[in-house]
């Protein structure tokens, strides 16, 4: 099979790297429009269910990034110049330059053409592959030139992001919340290497444009955040690198295929950067395309079978993330509580019924399902078991 990944990222270069495992003969070539080692970005997260996936698809390469990883096992909340800790369910974060230094290499040792400096942005550019994978993210050219036949759904988040990072190693996954004469910004942040840290910084549009970022450039918005978080980062700078402000586009897509292109990653489906999914997502896509590819003869057969497979995994976290992103859109709610009680309701964000009913209720209900049997039925909606997260708070 001649195949053409367009797209350098995680999901086109790991899939060419399953396929030549799968098939040594088959010609996979990968085009990246950006010249070697450019990427937009700091740092991306992952959990350990993303760990036994990539070491059950090729061990090689999940032992290399599971080397170059930094890991946590606690997360904070700073607010109003206190630290609320809680140990948990510990993750990873790897530099997304690193991660794809990792996926070049191993791509090119399994005889994987990498191209750069290349935009295809038509399929009839490729015409002479028999499989065109759209690996090239959620603004994907080839998409769009046929975003009719995907049924393709864009929707646009409130708040205002922009991704920077900083030379504060963070010993947790933090996050930290300022209030400002204009609202309350926040960033989530977490060491990526033993050098850099990424911090995600959010807010509201109100806040946005009462600091005045509506009215200068990314540079001298990154002079004027530094303040804004010196206490936490302890005085070490914030680094821009290609960053500017955005607001998030959710993608879906009905159909992820048309023909003999196919859809992948950020092209087919984004989710809210606040459940930190969107890589590991973007691997399992290409984990059950190569899948489905082997168990499928025929292509369409094979494609139809990837894209239904796909979608129906995505619900929940799609679900989790349009509650996340919410959660962060209503902070307002939430925010005169307690530190405890922020914090865990911070942590329960992805539960569709947090926005039904008053958090203080939530918090509360959540507290007595450890010990009231009738509840624990509902917890799938409040979370994990209360006392494993209660009794391990500290200041």
């Amino acid at each position: 099979m001649r195949i053409a990944c367009v797209g350098g990222g995680p999901a086109g270069l790991y899939f060419a790297i399953l396929m030549k495992r799968r098939d040594a003969t088959s010609e996979v070539t990968v085009y990246e429009r950006n010249p070697p080692k450019r990427t937009q970005g700091w740092g991306v997260v992952y959990w350990n269910d993303l760990v036994e996936s990539l070491q059950a698809a090729d061990s090689t390469s999940a032992a290399a990034i599971c080397a170059n990883s930094v890991k946590w096992t606690d997360q904070g909340l700073h607010l109003r110049g206190r630290w609320t800790l809680h140990s948990g369910r510990g993750g990873y974060g790897i530099g997304r330059h690193r991660l794809l230094e990792l996926l070049t290499a191993r791509a090119i040792e399994l005889g994987v053409r990498v191209v750069y400096d290349t935009d295809i942005c038509d399929v009839r550019q490729v015409c002479h592959a028999d499989l065109v994978v759209a690996a090239d993210g959620s603004g994907s050219a080839l998409r769009r030139n046929a975003a009719d036949r995907f049924s393709t759904s864009i929707s646009t988040g409130r708040n205002k992001y922009i991704w920077l990072g900083s030379t504060k190693v963070l010993d947790t996954f933090t996050f930290a919340l300022v209030r400002t004469p204009a609202g309350w910004i926040w960033f989530h942040g977490y060491a990526h290497d033993g050098e850099t840290s990424t911090c995600v910084v959010e807010c509201p549009p109100e806040t946005w444009s009462g600091l005045g970022f509506d009215r200068c450039d990314a540079r001298q918005a990154v002079d004027m955040l530094e303040p804004l978080f010196a206490d936490v980062l302890e005085d070490h700078p914030l680094l821009l690198g290609e960053s500017s402000w955005l607001n998030f586009r959710t993608v879906r897509n009905e159909h992820w295929h048309d023909g003999n292109l196919v859809l992948m990653g950020d092209a087919a489906h984004t989710t809210h950067f606040t459940i930190g999914s969107g890589t590991k997502l973007a691997l399992q896509d290409a984990i059950a395309l190569s899948e489905s590819l082997g168990e499928h003869h025929d292509l369409e057969t094979a494609l139809s079978a990837y894209g239904q497979g796909r979608r129906e995994a995505l619900r929940q976290p799609q679900s989790e993330a349009r509650c996340s992103a919410a959660w962060f859109e209503n902070i307002e709610r939430y925010v005169g509580l307690g530190d405890i009680q922020l914090f865990l309701l911070l942590r329960e964000r992805r539960s569709p019924l947090l926005a039904r009913i008053p958090p203080l209720l939530y918090y509360r209900l959540h507290m007595l399902a450890e010990k009231v049997p009738a509840l624990r039925r509902l917890r799938r909606w409040i979370g994990p078991p209360a006392r494993a997260v209660y009794s391990r708070w500290r200041y």
